[in-house]
């Protein structure tokens, strides 16, 4: 897939997004956009996968560190056939697989339940862990928020995969500079985050993580990197696509009512239009 139809099929995620989260009334549309061309590029061209058969031993891991942002994960697996996209309408509704936060149990392709922020990172340390001992070559891919480093055990797991050199994971933090109450910084600043993760080992590549070029080449870096975990930071925009979404931290946890919809989508519709 090239640059021009990762676009394309990142606006398609966008959309059910935005489509998922007005359905249900509720959900976290902000950092599934800011997180939207990341989800693009891991199941459309970076992973190891087959949504035929979601279970296959040598498929690469993904773990959604920050579960919140399940629309995202959800809509980037819709679109690349796990479950039809209509389904997407049925996000947090009862007796719907589709629920607030990713379910293994109930999802096919989702490794690992996530939700309870910091803890991803320390399941994907044991599975690229796993991957080395049993001697198999998969990798492992774990997405965190940028304030979900606020949370301590993220850095325990950190320590663990510099210490073990665990060259198959590769950790990207969205950074997106807002979480539920504001500006990271303001509340409780994790930066540098390049210099932490630097300090425990990791090979670090900062990015534009809304732009399919740098994504690339980083993903490109990773695999290359041998003997220490990578980090991609990427730098991205909350709410990204959304006019009246980007960079307003109201929208981390709020769901568009039926005219703010119809903006959102005909704001996406004009982009997809720009990409013919």
């Amino acid at each position: 897939m090239d640059k021009k139809e990762l676009q394309q099929t990142a606006v398609k995620v966008r959309k059910g997004i935005v489509t998922a989260v007005h359905a249900a009334k509720a959900g976290h549309p902000g950092g599934s956009l800011s997180a939207a061309d990341i989800f693009t590029y891991l199941y459309f061209k970076e992973m190891n996968i087959d949504p035929k058969d979601p279970r296959k031993p040598d498929r690469d891991r993904f773990v959604l560190s920050k579960g919140h942002t399940a629309p995202g994960l959800y809509s980037a697996m819709a679109n690349r056939g796990y479950f039809p996209v209509e389904e997407l309408t049925t996000l947090r509704k009862l007796g719907s697989k589709l629920q607030g936060h990713p379910n293994m149990n109930d999802v096919p392709g989702i490794d690992m339940s996530s939700g309870s922020l910091g803890q991803g990172l320390s399941a994907a340390d044991g599975m690229a862990l796993a991957a080395k001992l049993d001697g198999r070559d998969y990798r492992v891919y774990c997405l965190c928020g940028d304030g979900e480093l606020q949370e301590g055990q993220i850095w325990e797991a950190a320590m663990f995969a510099g210490a073990k050199g665990l060259d198959n994971l590769c950790v990207i933090v969205d950074n997106n500079n807002l979480q539920i109450d504001g500006p990271i910084d303001q509340v409780c600043s994790p930066y540098p985050i390049d210099k932490k993760f630097e300090a425990f080992n990791f090979h670090v590549i900062n990015i534009d993580g809304n732009d399919f070029d740098q994504i690339e080449k980083a993903f490109d870096e990773a695999r290359a990197t041998k003997g220490q975990p990578t980090c991609i930071v990427a730098k991205t925009v909350k709410g990204k696509g959304v006019s009246f979404m980007e960079n307003n931290v109201s929208w981390h946890g709020t769901a568009p009512n039926d005219e703010q919809y119809a903006v959102a989508m005909a704001d996406l519709d004009k982009i997809e239009e720009g990409l013919k």
